[in-house]
Parts: structure tokens; sequence; C-alpha cells
């Protein structure tokens, strides 16, 4: 079950929900419009809570929890906000065999937030994915388009501190 848990308030705009109400409208009795709203509604939040979730199955006149089955499946939509900066964790199995557990988890400790989450500030995410391809740099964190690779835990302070002292 993913992580749907958030320690950030849901903040959508009027402009936002307006946005995503004229495309709701523009979809609504085409067949298959679920998917195409979903991503629209996450292109225009970024992520889709459950304030969304409700919009698109209203918007849609779909059950709410045909619009959270199809948000839940498809790795695509995440259910939770996502940072400025983005940080994967390749869990894939080469990764994880050279030790990518244990730069998640000192990612999670160094950010105070778990697999999933979001810090409160918005600065940084936290996900494990799937492998990334990156097998010979085992094991490999993306921060929004930077490759790390090779990594150890030690490793982790340095880079978060080069992101923390971007802003």
């Amino acid at each position: 079950m993913p992580n749907t848990k958030t320690n950030i308030p849901f903040k959508g705009t009027q402009e936002q929900e307006r946005e995503l109400r004229e495309a709701l409208h523009e979809l609504k009795g085409t067949p298959g419009a679920l998917m195409p709203a979903l991503q629209k509604a996450q292109h225009i939040y970024g992520y889709l809570p459950i304030e969304v979730q409700k919009m698109v199955a209203n918007g849609l006149s779909f059950p709410l929890e045909e619009v959270y089955g199809v948000a839940t499946f498809y790795s695509q939509f995440s259910l939770t906000p996502k940072g400025k900066y983005k940080i994967s964790v390749c869990i894939g199995t080469a990764c994880y065999v050279k030790g990518a557990g244990g730069i998640l988890e000192k990612l999670g400790q160094g950010l105070g937030i778990s697999n999933g989450q979001c810090t409160p500030d918005g600065k940084f995410s936290l996900d494990g994915c799937r492998c990334i391809g990156a097998c010979g740099l085992a094991p490999v964190i993306t921060i929004n388009d930077d490759v790390y690779g090779r990594l150890v835990p030690d490793d982790v302070d340095k880079i978060l501190d080069k992101y923390r002292a971007m802003d």
C-alpha cells in the first residue's frame, strides 16, 4: 500500500481548481476520460491528494473508489506532494545488493522523513524506485536530473548540504 500520509496540508488555489474544472468539463462523457483527467490534475497540482481525487470523481461522475484505484495502481501518479528536490533511491536488485537500503535510511534520517514523504518546508521528497538502468554505478540516487552513483551512507550529508545551500 502506498504511503498516503503527508505532513503538508493541501493548499490548492482557486486558479488551480478553475483549471481542473475546465479540463474535467471537456473530458466528461469521453470514453477513457479518467486517465487523462488524473494526468491533468497531477500536472496542475503536482500530486493527487484526496481533495483533488474528489474533484475528479465529481467532475466526471465516477465513484471516488474508482478514481482512487486508478491513482494508486499506476506509478506515474503520486498521492503525496513532491519537493522542489525530488530524491529517488534506486532499490532495484543491483543497487539494493550494494547498499541502497542504507542510503535510503540515511537520507530519511537526514531529512526527517520516511520513504514516500516530503519535508514540511516542501524542499525535499524521498522515494524508493525500481531500477533506473545505472546498475554499473550502484547504488544510485537521483535528485531531479542529477545522478549520484557508487554511494555509501557517509556521502549523504554532503549531497544534502549541496541542495540545502542552493536556496
